[in-house]
């Protein structure tokens, strides 16, 4: 399998992916965690894990995910608070109709949602 090197500023590390993965997910989607009780829109996606290995140990072992698969950066919300979240594949289901999401950085990345969806402002994409 071919695989591509990029780095990861929030790793600090170069990650090696493969070069053609398949996500499920994509920029604008709205989705929700599977176990736990939060949702959010995806900003970015990594082909594969890129946070940093600090980060993926403290998730308990029972439940770690592979790291081979995409993760989804996330502006996510619960009942109680609005922040960012990093999330495997494995664990998000499409919920955009629970409708939009209240995080206070929405408006800067994406226009209005659409009953589906987010689309991201004209001016941050290629």
């Amino acid at each position: 399998m071919e695989r591509a090197v990029f780095f990861s500023s929030q790793a600090g590390r170069t990650i090696e992916a493969p070069r053609h993965v398949k996500s499920r997910f994509g920029i604008g989607d709205v989705v929700r965690h599977r176990m736990f009780d939060f949702r959010g829109v995806i900003f970015d996606v990594d082909p594969v894990f890129a946070n940093s290995e600090e980060w993926y140990q403290a998730i308990p072992e029972d439940i770690r995910p592979s790291r081979e698969q995409p993760f989804y950066h996330l502006l996510a919300e619960n009942n109680d608070s609005s922040y960012v979240a990093y999330v495997s594949q494995q664990n998000l289901l499409t919920d955009a109709s629970s409708g939009p999401i209240d995080h206070p950085q929405i408006a800067q990345l994406f226009e209005q949602f659409d009953g589906k969806r987010y689309r991201m402002r004209r001016a941050l994409t290629h």
